[in-house]
C-alpha cells in the first residue's frame, strides 16, 4: 500500500515535459500496435462470420433431417393403415358371403367403400410425404455444399490469420510491454484522458504534433501565442477543435 502511494507520488512529481515524451512515445507504441492490427485486416471478423454461417448451417441440416425421420414415421404409418384397411376390406367381403338379408349386404358394401377410400387417402398422403422427402433431401443437399464451401474457406482465412499472427505476435508482444511501462509512467488521470480521446478519434490518434501552424490531426490553424506554449513544455495543451493533446516533439529524447 505504502509503495502504490510512493508510486503515485512518484508519477505526480514527473517534470510535465517528461510526462508529454511518455504520451509521445506512447502514441508512437500504440500506433505501432494499430498497423499489425490493420495487417491482420477483417481476418478475426470474417473468421467468426464464417463460424457463426457454419453453426447456423448445421442446426439447419439437423432441422431438416429431423423433418425427413418424421416423414419416414409417417409414411411407415400410413403404409400401416392402409394394411389395416386391406384386412378390413377382407373381412367384409367374406362376411357378404354370409348375410342374411340385403340391408346386411349394403352395410358391409358401404364400410368396403369406406375403407377402400382410406386406402386411397393414404396413398395419396403417402405421395406427397415422399415428395416432401425429396424437396428436404434437395435442401439438405444444397445445405452441405454450402456447408464444405464455408468450411474451406474459414480454414484458408485461419491459416493465413494464423500465419499473420505468428508474424507479428513477438513484436506486438514487445510492442504491449513497451506501452504497459510508459503507461505506469504517466499519471491515471492523464492516462484516461488519453484513452478517451484515442478511443474517440478515427485513426485512433489522440497525441500529434503541430504541421505547419497546424493541428496534426484535424489540421485546425494553432495561434502562434498558443504554439508557443505548446514549445515551451510547461503543461498539457490540447487542441481547440478536435480534443487532442498537441505536443511539440522536436529535440524530443526517448525516455530511459
Amino acid at each position: 500500500m505504502v509503495a502504490e502511494k510512493n508510486k503515485s507520488v512518484e508519477v505526480q512529481e514527473m517534470p510535465i515535459e517528461d510526462k508529454l515524451k511518455a504520451l509521445y512515445e506512447l502514441q508512437q507504441v500504440h500506433s505501432d500496435i494499430d498497423k499489425i492490427n490493420i495487417l491482420r485486416g477483417e481476418l478475426p471478423l470474417e473468421v467468426q462470420d464464417l463460424e457463426d454461417e457454419i453453426a447456423g448451417l448445421n442446426t439447419r441440416i439437423g432441422h431438416l433431417q429431423n423433418e425427413m425421420k418424421q416423414l419416414d414415421m409417417d409414411i411407415t404409418n400410413k403404409k400401416k393403415e392402409i394394411v389395416t384397411s386391406q384386412d378390413l376390406i377382407g373381412k367384409y367381403q367374406e362376411q357378404q358371403n354370409n348375410v342374411r338379408n340385403n340391408r346386411e349386404f349394403e352395410s358391409l358394401a358401404k364400410e368396403i367403400e369406406f375403407q377402400t377410400l382410406e386406402i386411397e387417402l393414404c396413398e395419396k398422403r403417402i405421395r406427397e410425404f415422399t415428395a416432401q422427402k425429396a424437396d428436404r433431401q434437395r435442401m439438405i443437399d444444397t445445405a452441405n455444399e454450402s456447408l464444405a464451401e464455408r468450411e474451406l474457406e474459414v480454414k484458408n482465412k485461419k491459416t493465413e490469420l494464423s500465419d499473420i499472427t505468428a508474424d507479428t505476435e513477438k513484436e506486438e508482444k514487445l510492442l504491449s510491454k513497451k506501452a504497459a511501462e510508459l503507461e505506469s509512467m504517466i499519471e491515471p488521470r492523464l492516462i484516461a484522458a488519453y484513452k478517451r480521446i484515442r478511443g474517440n478519434a478515427r485513426n485512433g490518434l489522440a497525441v500529434v504534433t503541430v504541421q505547419r501552424d497546424a493541428c496534426g490531426g484535424c489540421y485546425a490553424n494553432i495561434p502562434p501565442q498558443r504554439q508557443l506554449d505548446i514549445r515551451s513544455r510547461k503543461k498539457v495543451i490540447v487542441c481547440e477543435y478536435c480534443g487532442r493533446i498537441l505536443i511539440d516533439n522536436s529535440d524530443f529524447e526517448p525516455l530511459k
